[in-house]
Parts: C-alpha cells; structure tokens; sequence
C-alpha cells in the first residue's frame, strides 16, 4: 500500500523506504532490481515501464507496473510516496534515437522533465544516467564529469538536456545523483530469461556463436571503456543508500560520478579477445573484419580512460567484472 506523498523534503529515517524504478524491465532496471532486492529485501520497491524495449514483466515478487514516463498523471500516482527514484526510462543508443526523434524528445526530454518535477514538488531523491554520448569527441583524458558538453548525436542531445533539467530543479529542492556511464556489455538472468543488448561487445559475441565475421569499424584502432551491467547496477543500490542518508541530512542539488570500467581496449581489441576465448573455449573460429564506419562523427581516440575515483571514495563502488571473464561467460551461455 502507498504512503501519502512527501512533502517535507525527503526520507525521515522512521519509515520502510519506498525506492521507484522506471524502465523496470529494460536491461539495466531489471537487474536493478535484482539486486535491491538481494541487498535490501526490506524495502518496498516499486517498478515501472512502458515495455518499449522492455524484456520482463517481473523481477523476483516486484511486478513491473505498466506506465510511460510521459503520462505524467498516472506517472506521479504511481510514484506516490517514493523517496528515491532511480530513473532509468529513455530510448537509448544513437541508432534508435536517430530512427525515432520525436519518441526520443518526449520520453528522454519530456518524460525525465515529468519525473524531476514529482521529485521537485514532492523532495524525492533521483538517480539518473546521462551517457558518455553529451561529451561528444572528448579531448582530455581520463574522462571526467566535468568535461565540456558537446554531443555529436541525437541521443547524446536528449541525454544532456535532461541532465540540466535536473540540475535546475534538484537545486534547493532535492538530491539527485547523475551517472555519466560508460559502454555497457554483458547480460544477466532474470528468472530464467537472459536479459541482453546489442551493445558492441554483445554483438561480437552473438556473431561469434553463430559463426559469423566479427565486423569492426575502421579504423579499429577507436578505444572505448566497457562497464559490465552487473556493476552499474550495484552502483544505483550504493546511490540509493547514499541518497536516502542525503534525504535524512536534509540535502539538496546535484552530484555527479563517473561510472565504468578498469578497461578501456580499441574496438580490435575486442573483437579479437571474442575470437580467442570462442577459439579456445569452445571451438569456434571466426575471422575478424575491418569495415566502412558509417558514423561519420564517432569519437575515434585510441584512449578512452576514465577517472571513476569519486564513485568509488564517496559512493564505495568499484567495477568487479572483466572483459575476458564475461566474453567467456557470454559465448559459454549463447553456445548452449
């Protein structure tokens, strides 16, 4: 049963707190879930979605409720009484915001405008994830939040306008903690469904069990970090624990952390450690393939390193996965 709204500016400390997921049943809510319901079976979870992408209709005992971000009247009914929404709805990648701007515009832009305004006018604390995409070409390294904004795409456009959306409201009003997130791979089970992505490591790997030519971009020499989605996720339930102590301390504004990985390899790389440990593991031999880039304006240094050291002082996350221990796990998971 819903709690009356807040109105005074957060979590008291007294109550089972109530901690709201919206895009609940997408790759990264999902395992959300799971884990906040490992690490604290006590709290009372609320999960929502649209199922644009979604992948699950339930994560353990929380059914995902079916709500669109952009509806805000039955958006903050269903929200009612959170003290932390970790906001995680948004037609994600370049590709399929470039194929649907304006569903792009209304959920990423309008849809995270709805939710900051229920944390605005009701003092629930946000989470919410801008992607690496709002700083374009970067030109310093490591990578840090504080870099200049300049996306070079649609998506990276819609990411940043919600960032400073949140901004403006969070100040004087609530806290809200922004990611700027790193490239995601591998996948994870929920309920006996793998939930994936076509990210570029997932890719390699499915084209690998079905023995096809690893197709890389030229020049291939292009670094990128990759953050596992088991450690994104572990970081949003350290957020969230911050974020309700941040509620009891009466703070407000924003903080910003970088979340990815230890490894930050080219795109060959990559591609190539798919080879190898399909080759060794499980017999498979694919060849490896340098083809045309067809986007023009992707970033193309050859270091992409980033200082995750203010997630991991401040937050007490730090990224476990390896890049090889999950091309492993993934191709042994797809080849059976």
């Amino acid at each position: 049963m819903s709690r009356p709204t807040r109105t005074d500016g957060g979590h008291d400390g007294t109550e089972t707190p109530r901690i709201a997921v919206t895009g609940a049943a997408g790759f990264i809510g999902s395992r959300v879930l799971q884990q906040l319901q490992t690490h604290h079976p006590e709290w009372d979870i609320v999960a929502l979605d649209n199922q644009y992408r979604g992948q699950v209709e339930s994560v353990g005992d929380v059914d995902i409720e079916h709500v669109d971000v952009r509806n805000r009247t039955r958006l903050e009914t269903v929200l009612e009484g959170a003290d932390v929404v970790l906001h995680l709805a948004a037609v994600s990648g370049v590709d399929d915001c470039d194929e649907n701007p304006d569903l792009a515009y209304e959920v990423n832009v309008t849809g995270t405008n709805n939710v900051a305004w229920f944390c605005r006018r009701t003092g629930a604390a946000l989470a919410f994830p801008f992607s690496m995409a709002v700083l374009g070409d970067p030109e310093t390294f490591p990578i840090t939040a504080d870099l200049p904004r300049d996306p070079l795409n649609w998506y990276g456009r819609t990411k940043l306008l919600g960032e400073r959306a949140i901004e403006a409201l969070a100040d004087g009003a609530f806290p809200a903690h922004l990611f700027l997130k790193s490239n995601l791979y591998g996948d994870h089970v929920v309920d006996g469904t793998v939930v994936s992505k076509p990210t570029v490591l997932n890719f390699f790997v499915d084209r690998a069990t079905s023995n096809e030519p690893l197709t890389v971009y030229e020049p291939g020499t292009q670094s990128r970090n990759f953050v596992h989605v088991k450690d994104v996720a572990t970081a949003y339930v350290h957020s969230t624990e911050r974020l309700l102590e941040q509620l009891e301390r009466g703070k407000t504004g924003v903080e910003t952390y970088e979340i990815a990985g230890n490894e930050d390899p080219s795109v060959m790389e990559v591609a190539e450690t798919v080879r190898e440990v399909g080759r060794d593991e499980l017999g498979v031999d694919v060849e490896v393939t340098l083809v045309e880039n067809p986007r023009g304006n992707e970033t193309l240094v050859e270091n992409f390193a980033v200082d995750t050291s203010k997630a991991r002082e401040i937050l007490g996350w730090e990224p476990t996965q390896t890049i090889r221990e999950s091309v492993w796990e993934l191709l042994r998971r797809r080849g059976t």
